[in-house]
């Protein structure tokens, strides 16, 4: 019995892939749109009007000043005791370590060499 290891993205790739073969577009068709020129349409000569009547408006209402609010003076709040931080210990002094020093020579690490047999 044979199997098919196929990921089963294949087939909807093929498909579009397919399926993009058969789509065509005609570019030429709208070129042809845009360079064609268009005819002079011809303007209408339009009515004279009469001039509008110039419009004179009541002259603007004035507003009453009103008077600023005064604002409640806010009562000052005491600020609060704070409770006293009880001090720590001091902490005695640790001497000093002393700092380790590298050896001059290192030792060689012996290596795989592929030259020698």
């Amino acid at each position: 019995m044979a199997n098919l290891l196929i990921p089963s993205f294949i087939l909807p790739v093929l498909l579009i892939i397919l399926s993009s073969f058969s789509y065509t577009v005609n570019l030429v068709g709208a070129r042809q749109l845009f360079e064609t020129p268009l005819p002079e349409i011809p303007k209408p000569k339009l009515p004279d009007h009469p001039p509008l009547p110039k419009v004179e408006l009541p002259p603007k209402p004035e507003l009453p000043e009103l008077p600023k609010p005064e604002l409640p003076k806010i009562p000052e709040v005491p600020k609060p005791e704070l409770p006293k931080v009880p001090e720590l210990p001091a902490v005695p002094h640790l001497p000093d370590l002393p700092k380790p020093t590298l050896p001059k020579d290192f030792p060689v690490i012996p290596t795989h060499s592929t030259t020698d047999p």
